[in-house]
């Protein structure tokens, strides 16, 4: 029979050696664990012999074991997780799916901060924002705007047509097709602008793209003129490009206006003496304008007899590149980060 006494000092030795016990390597952890827990391990053999104690002393000793037992697992827990947690020094928390070198953030795109700043400005002015589909029907991009099916100026716009079964649905060439939207459904006065990307079919260069941003700007009211129309684009022009800029007013032809006008602002790069920006003229064009067709507010719902409005519309592109004198439009649409980062300064 087992002698209690004997029994309690083997357990007392092997806690004192499990509290010594270390290990190099995860190797020889597993030969500890191996050792001391294993089948044939030191601690099932006590738990073997325990069969032979006295029944008296069965609980007191079998209490023991059991926490001999718990303390070896704990004792080999912990040199196995101090190998894991020094791997290579490897944070558990680190995402290994990331990658390797460091990720420049870029900033503020560009054409955002262009747009945002002509928002603002005619905000303070009393515009507030109307925005409308991409994808249009035939009426709001081109009859409504006084474009008849067989009108020579649909030529002036090559349009993407979305179904070549139904010509009537396409993506839109303008966003005059949001002011026409707004027409159909408010009443006046009306004073918004409509800022948003459209499409044309265009070979793509320094110069031109097959999609860029506008933002059109639309006042319908009783006795609106063409006075009120310049002093609002002498306002926009002066904030957006300085105190000093002047504008003059060119007649045009646009179907949905009469009179129509393209707006040129003096070269702010030389002053108005003449440089290669301004081809020597001292003039730079940057949008288009002109008091709203009548044809246009009737086919709208909106009686000429009472109202008169303007409107006008510049490309985003066009005013960033005089703002920060990009020459190539393709810039914008490449997203490269080191081109973005040189607007930060500009937030």
């Amino acid at each position: 029979m087992q002698n209690d006494k004997e029994m309690l000092e083997r357990i007392e030795t092997l806690r004192q050696q499990l509290a010594n016990e270390t290990a190099a390597t995860k190797e020889a952890v597993e030969e500890l664990r191996i050792k001391y827990l294993s089948k044939k391990g030191l601690i099932p053999a006590l738990m073997a012999d325990f069969r032979t104690v006295p029944a008296e002393l069965k609980r007191e000793i079998g209490q023991k074991i059991n926490e001999l037992k718990n303390e070896a697992q704990e004792r080999i827990n912990a040199l196995k997780e101090s190998f894991e947690s020094s791997d290579g020094d490897i944070d558990v928390d680190l995402d290994l799916t990331r990658t390797g070198t460091p990720v420049s953030c870029g900033s503020r795109h560009p054409l955002t901060l262009v747009r945002n700043e002509i928002i603002s400005i005619f905000g303070s002015m009393g515009f507030t924002i109307a925005e409308g589909p991409e994808i249009e029907d035939d009426w709001h991009v081109f009859e409504s705007l006084n474009f008849p099916p067989d009108h020579p100026a649909r030529d002036m716009q090559d349009t993407f047509f979305i179904d070549r079964d139904k010509a009537d649905v396409l993506l839109r060439t303008h966003t005059s097709s949001v002011q026409t939207r707004t027409m159909e459904h408010t009443q006046p006065p009306i004073r918004i602008v409509c800022p948003g990307r459209v499409y044309r079919n265009e070979a793509i260069s320094a110069r031109a793209h097959c999609f860029f941003h506008q933002v059109e700007g639309l006042y319908i009211d009783r006795n609106v003129s063409m006075a009120d129309l310049e002093q609002v684009l002498l306002g926009f022009a002066r904030r957006m490009f300085g105190p000093d800029t002047r504008i003059r007013l060119r007649p045009s032809y646009f179907p949905f206006t009469e009179p129509s006008a393209e707006m040129d602002i003096s070269c702010h790069i030389c002053g108005g003496k003449g440089c290669a920006l301004c081809k020597g003229t001292g003039w730079v064009e940057i949008l288009g304008c002109g008091m709203v067709d009548p044809n246009v507010l009737k086919n709208c719902g909106i009686d000429p007899e009472v109202y008169s409005g303007y409107a006008f519309g510049m490309g985003v592109e066009r005013i960033a590149n005089l703002k920060y004198k990009v020459k190539d439009l393709r810039l914008f649409s490449e997203n490269d980060v080191r081109f973005l980062k040189e607007f930060e300064s500009a937030h």
